[in-house]
């Protein structure tokens, strides 16, 4: 059985959590080429969302594991609580508890992406928006309580990701084009009319129904 004191678990949880920052930053902006309906030349809006959300997946996944390695790691105790529950970790409570905040904001819109279609989509668009929280919030975690964004290096790494999502806030907010009615980030033509046959000026269609040409473009007997 591994010990709970082993480095690799304290490896593990600074490279997962370092990754995890990355990947959701990557998240952040592809969200926002979403958002504002880029793509189409050489890469098509449906291949942006679908790696938007591929990634989401994978940001996930690794911010488990960061979760979980620090638990089991007896060299601090912060408790399974602590992992859903803010400010109840005696280890660094309020550093740790950004970390919870983060994270189960995160969870929260993971799921409500996955139960799209099961749910309104103004629901939906709201809890989204806590994304922008829960990234915040992840960020300061990592500059308060990771010992790699100590150093120069650390601090730089920080700094980029602040300064992209930034970018990609101001973007979002100053140069999103008008939304279409109907239209979501699960389909681009979710809720576009459907195309009716033509009608004469009584409201019925141009054909008697016994009457309409058939393949070979005669009437009807």
């Amino acid at each position: 059985m591994i010990a709970l004191t082993t480095p690799y678990l304290w490896y593990s949880t600074r490279a997962t959590g370092i990754v995890a920052i990355l990947l959701l930053t990557l998240v952040i902006f592809l969200g926002t080429l979403v958002a504002n309906r880029i793509g189409g030349t050489y890469v098509g809006r449906f291949e942006i969302n679908e790696l938007h959300r591929s990634l989401s997946i994978v940001a996930v996944i690794f911010l488990a594991i960061h979760i979980v390695t620090t638990v089991i790691d007896s060299y601090v105790a912060t408790g399974w609580f602590s992992t859903v529950v803010p400010f109840v970790s005696p280890y660094k409570t309020t550093q740790v508890a950004l970390g919870t905040i983060a994270f189960d904001l995160i969870l929260a819109v993971w799921v409500s992406s996955l139960l799209k279609v099961r749910i309104k989509n103004g629901t939906w668009r709201f809890i989204h928006w806590f994304s922008w929280v829960s990234y915040v919030t992840a960020l300061v975690h990592a500059a308060l309580i990771g010992t790699d964004t100590k150093g120069t290096s650390g601090l730089l790494f920080v700094a980029f990701c602040a300064g992209a999502v930034v970018m990609a806030a101001l973007w979002r907010f100053f140069g999103r084009p008008t939304r279409s009615g109907g239209r979501t980030a699960l389909s681009p033509l979710a809720g576009a009319p459907r195309p009716t046959a033509p009608k004469s000026k009584s409201g019925s269609t141009p054909f008697p129904r016994d009457q309409r040409p058939t393949s070979k473009g005669k009437a009807r007997r």
